[in-house]
């Protein structure tokens, strides 16, 4: 990586020194600290809005079942379960257990983890990428930016409380893509590295992640299997994007652990129950499952295209690069060398740093790498509407809480071409026109910002919503509580739905309502009544 890093330098567009801090150019260079520190306080509150909401989350729906097995149970006991009754998820299972094993501080806590986690693990994606471009990396923008897109990941969507605080949906949906972002990171450090025992313990890893995923999400292991499958065709030495195998293998154990991990969850006794609870349907490769599956995927990105806040990714992504750009020192030109001639340079510069190789891979090999996440998206999200409409029915695409799978390598993508364009357009207009430079920096900011602030009023609705639904199950806790202590064995509850949930009373037969069996068997009544 170092080398390539040496070679991204050599290849940076040479411009000559930045002179006196004086006028336009004193001007970006302060308005670039300055955007960046804007961005992270506007997105950065919003984030931590949502981690103190996780304080006031309350249980519902899935909640109240993987409580008392938790409790009862115990991890292992919770993780047997799932595997020979419910659906097969074992590292879910697994998962939920540690986390309501120790009470209701692990749903609470949980938000600030996955947001923490997951800022750190894009800060030092980011780091590496600006570091392979021949950049040093600006920490103040890197966390801007990583805030910024947590900002829309989370509540730019229909489901927000479902991906931030509902933990049986994070655990799902959203702890993936952190675990995801973290074994990218420990492919790009052990990979190359020049000890044997390090690249042996990432390819381990490798398998092993896989496999705990393929059991942890089905969306996910779709989305990322594509990904690896993809990266790896690339990476094949042939190709000239990498010189030895490594990648290739690593992405191949990969998707081999995500299969296993699939094929474990599949094969369950847990997975062929719920299978049998559902009415025949048509099989999904024939032609009419084929339409409808089409066009609830169509329905999906009509939902996602009619949120222009998206966009603010790829901004997010512009100010990245440019602020890297000029924190970079540029050696002078030779003498008789044009400056600013950024057609060919600049580009090549890109694709070399993004191709993580040498300059020998082709044209056409570093333009299908710059490409590669157009068609992990498009056919990952086809591949998630898919297994939604074979899982849910017609009505599974609304299931929103799923798209972070792809939801999130979509802004990745935006961000990451943000970044590019900064990094390749960056040099010229910073030495040769700053006036221009400071007006599409200018221009990138309000477009964050305005992004940021039509968040605003949903995390408002969000916020009344949570903290108001928290009292009132305080109170009916408390209650319930004290007559299951005086022997009460039935108890009356008051439904208390939030975003969509399923919460007791759901359907008008009680012996199917599986939401007041758990209600019951957590508060260790015989059952329970509509207050």
């Amino acid at each position: 990586m170092s080398t390539m890093a040496a070679e991204g330098e050599d290849l940076v567009t040479p411009s000559p020194p930045t002179g006196p801090n004086t006028g336009p150019r004193h001007l970006l260079r302060t308005l670039l600290p300055a955007a960046a520190a804007t961005l992270a306080a506007a997105a950065g509150a919003l984030v931590a809005v949502g981690c103190f909401l996780g304080l006031y989350t309350r249980p519902t729906s899935d909640d109240w079942c993987a409580a008392w097995k938790a409790r009862d149970l115990g991890v292992l006991g919770i993780t047997a379960d799932f595997y020979t009754t419910q659906n097969g998820r074992i590292t879910n299972a697994f998962l939920s257990g540690l986390l309501y094993g120790g009470g209701p501080a692990g749903t609470k806590i949980l938000p600030t983890l996955i947001t923490v986690s997951l800022t750190a693990a894009l800060v030092l994606l980011g780091r590496r990428l600006l570091r392979a471009l021949g950049h040093a990396p600006p920490l103040l923008a890197l966390t801007a930016c990583a805030l910024a897109l947590q900002a829309l990941l989370y509540f730019a969507g229909t489901r927000s409380y479902q991906v931030l605080l509902w933990a049986p949906a994070t655990i799902s949906h959203t702890v993936p893509s952190v675990i995801g972002l973290w074994a990218l990171l420990l492919a790009l450090a052990t990979v190359t590295h020049p000890r044997r025992a390090v690249r042996t313990a990432g390819l381990a890893g490798a398998l092993l992640i896989g496999f705990a995923l393929g059991t942890l999400s089905e969306p996910f292991a779709l989305v990322s299997g594509l990904l690896a499958a993809l990266t790896a065709l690339l990476c094949l030495p042939r190709l000239r994007l990498a010189t030895t195998w490594r990648p290739f293998t690593w992405c191949l154990l990969w998707c081999a652990g995500l299969a296993c991990g699939l094929a474990v969850l599949y094969t369950s006794p847990g997975a062929r129950w719920r299978r049998a609870q559902q009415p025949q349907k048509p099989p999904l490769l024939s032609a009419g499952e084929l339409r409808a599956t089409f066009e609830d995927w169509l329905r999906m990105w009509d939902t996602v295209t009619g949120q222009w806040a998206y966009l603010a990714a790829a901004a997010a992504g512009l100010l990245l690069g440019l602020a890297a750009t000029l924190r970079t020192p540029h050696p002078p030109p030779p003498p008789g060398t044009r400056t600013g001639t950024g057609t060919g340079t600049g580009a090549r510069t890109g694709a070399v740093a993004v191709a993580g190789a040498g300059a020998g891979a082709g044209r056409m090999t570093r333009a299908a790498l710059l490409l590669l996440p157009l068609p992990v998206v498009i056919l990952g999200s086809f591949a998630v509407a898919a297994g939604l409409r074979s899982g849910y029915g017609p009505t599974g695409w609304t299931y929103a809480r799923t798209w972070t799978s792809f939801l999130l390598p979509m802004e990745l993508a935006l961000c990451g071409y943000g970044v590019l364009l900064g990094a390749w357009a960056g040099p010229r207009p910073a030495v040769r026109r700053p006036a221009a430079a400071a007006a599409a920096t200018t221009a990138a900011l309000c477009l964050t910002l305005a992004a940021m602030a039509s968040l605003v009023p949903h995390l408002q609705q969000l916020t009344t919503t949570t903290v108001a639904r928290s009292i009132a199950w305080d109170a009916q806790n408390t209650r319930i509580r004290a007559e299951a202590a005086r022997g009460a064995t039935d108890v009356g509850y008051r439904p208390l739905h939030i975003a969509s949930l399923a919460e007791p009373f759901f359907t008008a037969d009680y012996d199917r309502d599986w939401v007041a069996a758990c209600v019951s068997r957590w508060y260790g009544v015989d059952r329970i009544h509509r207050r």
